[in-house]
């Protein structure tokens, strides 16, 4: 065992202790910097500030009373710092400041960083510019200005001056749209880092942003912090808050980093999904802490109108060491995802009463590019988790979520607006004190999962266990202690499944064509086919 080093800025470095837990380690431990102290945590994933920029250093850590092995490495060249305070920032909570700080970020040149002392810093918006890093100390707030008319809108599409193409800038629920821009807004830069110990409070309240939260005025709400077209982008130790909407949105990037952040809204606050990933590719979450009004983590990929113009899936997504809270859904891919979502690992993490867990959700009229595949979930530790697995192919959502068509279970015919589920498997699960079923997996129909994976896999329910309807879909009605349901499969693999307190049938198949069980100690497989309930 010995630290893992993840990233470095010019003043931190981020260490993982891998094999010390999932996002808590077992027990306390210490790093040791340069043959001194400098830190004790209790989580697997840790920061070490207050270094000197292209300094070399040396850390190990104090596991269990023993020094593990030492890793190396030194910190990046830093050429200035331009503090905001010097552009005519005040950092008084009242004063605008917005104009004082984009004045610093415009002229931060390469190989520096923006910084925010101690303070609180009122903006309406800050457009973020490549090749910069924006350092929030300990103690700085970046807050936001809630008036409607301090904010600039994003256009959703401007088209060229040809006719012929369109610049796509703002998006809102997976489609174009206009929307005020984001506290911190980044639209086509590269090479950024927000660091630090501070926070950018979106200041969102039932009294403002969460007021009629359905209804456009003037433009969408504004997410907290909006990424458009981007590359390599790094967002480390900061919290974010009081999101208007959802609290971080990533769209259409590529090698987007959110690591040790914290990411919080009320448990009532509508659509704060914590981060959204939306048609990203090279995504890596790690060590991050989530509690919303929403999903805690939403992998989406547009609605068929973008996949129709302008396709692109989201892929290649790593979730590793993070702690979810309180959110509707602790990961969730979808429900908008017409573009597709492919290679998805989330591992080691840990999830507190969340109402579903692994949650994966998709609808007819996504259309036949909205495949989900390769998909893993392993060694994942829940409580209090209403139902830990859920892959709904029925979602309820948008104007037509509860019509005939998206609704029905009847098999109708396969088109350009069919979606595919293919293969997925959750492995190492272990979940207690649920409370209203164990797995609930349906598919369509018409084009069934193609195969689903469950192994190693143990599931306890709460004494005094809530009924809830463990899918958003018709049809779904209220259970409690209800086993693992599977309708529409191709193929399901159950390998070592222990279910705990289930009241009624532990196990409910429906339409699936063949059954792998692990059976008797020598491991060996028993298969039935066309099972029906």
């Amino acid at each position: 065992m010995k630290p893992e080093l993840v990233m470095k800025t010019t003043r931190s470095a981020v260490l993982k202790l891998e094999g010390a837990g999932k996002y808590y380690a077992e027990c306390k431990y210490e790093l040791i910097v340069n043959g001194e102290r400098a830190v004790e945590t209790d989580r697997t994933v840790t920061t070490i500030r207050d270094l000197e920029p292209d300094t070399e250093y040396t850390v190990c850590a104090s596991w269990r009373g023993e020094r593990t092995k030492s890793v190396r490495f030194r910190t990046d060249r830093e050429y200035v710092t331009l503090n905001v305070r010097k552009f005519g920032a005040y950092g008084d909570g009242v004063h605008d400041d917005t104009g004082a700080v984009q004045a610093a970020v415009t002229a931060c040149p390469l190989q520096s960083r923006v910084l925010f002392p101690e303070g609180v810093y009122k903006v309406s918006c800050i457009f973020l510019k490549s090749d910069i890093t924006l350092h929030l100390e300990k103690g700085a707030v970046i807050s936001a200005f809630t008036e409607r008319d301090r904010v600039p809108v994003l256009p959703g599409t401007i088209e060229s001056s040809d006719g012929k193409e369109e610049y796509n800038i703002g998006s809102c629920g997976g489609n174009p749209a206009d929307v005020f821009a984001s506290v911190i807004t980044g639209i086509g830069v590269r090479n950024v880092v927000i660091t630090g110990e501070g926070t950018i409070d979106g200041c969102a309240g039932f009294d403002n942003w969460w007021k009629n939260p359905v209804e456009i005025d003037i433009a969408a709400r504004p997410k907290l912090l909006f990424l458009s077209h981007c590359e390599n982008v790094t967002l480390h130790g900061i919290t974010v808050t009081n999101s208007p909407q959802w609290t971080v949105h990533p769209y259409r990037c590529r090698q987007v980093k959110c690591i040790d952040l914290t990411i919080i809204n009320p448990k009532n606050s509508p659509n704060t999904d914590g981060f959204n990933p939306e048609s990203c590719e090279d995504v890596l979450v790690l060590g991050t802490m989530i509690s919303v009004g929403d999903d805690c983590i939403a992998v989406k990929s547009g609605k068929i109108e973008m996949a129709l113009k302008s396709p692109m899936p989201a892929e290649n997504l790593v979730i590793k060491n993070c702690c979810m809270r309180d959110g509707h859904g602790a990961v969730t891919l979808g429900s908008e995802n017409a573009g597709g979502v492919f290679n998805v690992l989330v591992k080691d993490c840990e999830f507190y009463h969340t109402d579903r867990g692994l949650r994966i959700k998709t609808r007819r009229g996504r259309g036949e590019k909205s495949v989900i595949d390769g998909i893993v979930f392993d060694n994942i530790a829940m409580d209090g988790v209403m139902t830990p697995i859920v892959v709904n192919s029925f979602y309820f959502c948008d104007p037509d979520g509860r019509s005939p068509y998206v609704a029905s279970k009847e098999k109708l015919p396969v088109d350009e607006r069919t979606p595919f589920i293919k293969k997925m498997a959750f492995r190492n699960i272990r979940a207690v004190n649920c409370h209203v079923a164990a797995a609930y997996i349906y598919g369509l129909p018409e084009r069934k999962i193609e195969r689903l994976v469950l192994e190693n896999v143990e599931i306890s329910f709460a004494e005094n266990a809530r009924p809830g309807m463990a899918a958003m879909m018709v049809g779904c009605d209220e259970t409690v202690k209800s086993g693992i349901t599977a309708v529409n499969v191709e193929e399901v693999v159950l390998q070592n499944v222990t279910l705990h307190g289930v009241e009624g049938e532990e196990r409910m198949l429906r339409n699936v064509d063949t059954v792998k069980e692990e059976c008797g100690k020598d491991g060996t497989e028993e298969d039935s086919t066309d099972t029906q309930e």
